[in-house]
Order: structure tokens, then C-alpha cells, then sequence
């Protein structure tokens, strides 16, 4: 488990990335592509990094992919 009581301190808001404003990766394109498909939703091609991790954490849990405990 990470972090302690106090929680995970390398675990950061998306708001609060540095790069946060940069054009999402080729991964997270790809991994949204699949998680919107099962959610039955579209993504926006022309999003940020920052956006497309809250999409991603949205989608994960809509579709029930991705770690969640």
C-alpha cells in the first residue's frame, strides 16, 4: 500500500500538473478509445493531459476497469 495515514503524497490533482495543459499522450488516446467504446461514449480528440486522466478515472469507474480498492 501506498503513502501512510496521511495518504499519498505523490498521487497530485490533474489541475495541479505542470504539464497538465499539453496535449493528451498517445496512450491515454488509446486507453480513452477503449474506455469510452465500452462506456458508449466519445471523447474529444483535442483534449489536455489533465483532461483525459478525468476521463480516464471517470470511465474506469463506469466501466469497471482499472484498480480500484
Amino acid at each position: 500500500m501506498l503513502g501512510g495515514p496521511s495518504g499519498d503524497t505523490a498521487v497530485k490533482d490533474p489541475e495541479q500538473w505542470v504539464t497538465g495543459d499539453e496535449p493528451m499522450t498517445g496512450a491515454q488516446r488509446s486507453y480513452l478509445d477503449t474506455l469510452a467504446r465500452e462506456a458508449g461514449e466519445e471523447i474529444p480528440a483535442n483534449i489536455t493531459k489533465a483532461e483525459a486522466s478525468e476521463h480516464i478515472d471517470r470511465l474506469q469507474q463506469a466501466t469497471g476497469r482499472g484498480a480500484s480498492n
